[in-house]
């Protein structure tokens, strides 16, 4: 038997898929329905269901971040989900999945839609059991990259970062910032020998630097490339950095694993 977690936050919508999914794929055991992104995740980890339908735009994590951070968490020796993205996205906006080659559905989700998507599940399924455990992770990942946000036109180049420590204002150069962290509602600006909060998100500054020079390795991380000393892959495949002229390391997600392969 195949199980499957919904997470959706309209009830009645996640009825009537967890209805339709059951006449179609009678073999189907749902474990979970989910009512937002948060909690989709927390069961995802405990239930290991082999198939989940996610909703796009839900409370406190959309599908699409719940996805990534589970790809981060994600543990053996059960393979990884195949995993459906549900969407109330226009036409236009659906393009994007298209392109992706990405598993989605449009809502309202109907019968004949559905029908396609359960036999493609069963065919992958059915694959990854012939080939092994990694089909759905590397699926999703190429699905996450394709889906990211096409970058908007580089703002100004930041050169200094000003940084309030009490009553005092620091002038960061950005050259000497060895990585930058996302802690809730500030980022941590971690130069060789200090560290300093900043009121800004990552996603806005990502904009102002150079692609080429800091590199996003975590949906919360960017690294100043030229401060990485190696990529260190665990026995579960998770990979984590050293840093000059830093004692922690840092953990890459798997969407960016791709950054530390073998030239």
């Amino acid at each position: 038997m195949t199980t499957a977690l919904i997470a959706e936050d309209e009830p009645i919508l996640a009825a009537t898929l967890a209805h339709t999914l059951q006449s179609l794929w009678p073999e189907l055991q749902i474990v979970a329905t989910c009512p937002n992104g948060v909690n989709a995740l927390e069961q995802s980890l405990a239930l290991r269901p082999e198939v989940l339908f996610l909703d796009i735009k839900m409370p406190g994590k959309t599908g699409l971040e719940a996805a990534e951070e589970l790809a981060e968490l994600w543990t053996g020796p059960r393979p990884f989900p195949q995993i459906v993205f549900v969407t109330a996205y226009d036409e236009y906006a659906v393009q994007a999945f298209d392109r992706s080659a990405a598993d989605y559905m449009l809502k309202p989700v109907s019968a004949e839609r559905l029908a396609r998507t359960v036999q493609r599940l069963k065919d992958r399924l059915q694959q990854q059991t012939v080939q092994g455990g990694q089909g759905g992770m590397d699926a999703l990942i190429a699905q996450l990259r394709a889906l990211a946000p096409t970058a908007a036109a580089p703002l100004e180049r930041l050169s200094i970062i000003r940084a309030a420590v009490g009553n005092t204002v620091r002038m960061i150069p950005v050259a000497e910032v060895v990585y930058m962290e996302a802690m809730d509602k500030y980022v941590n600006v971690v130069t060789a020998d200090s560290e300093a909060l900043i009121r800004t998100s990552l996603r806005e500054l990502l904009p102002q630097l150079d692609d080429k020079q800091f590199w996003q390795v975590h949906r919360g991380t960017i690294v100043n490339a030229s401060c990485v000393l190696s990529a260190v892959r665990d026995e579960a495949g998770k990979i984590s950095l050293n840093l000059r002229h830093r004692n922690e390391k840092v953990r890459v997600s798997p969407l960016y694993a791709h950054l530390f392969r073998q030239m």
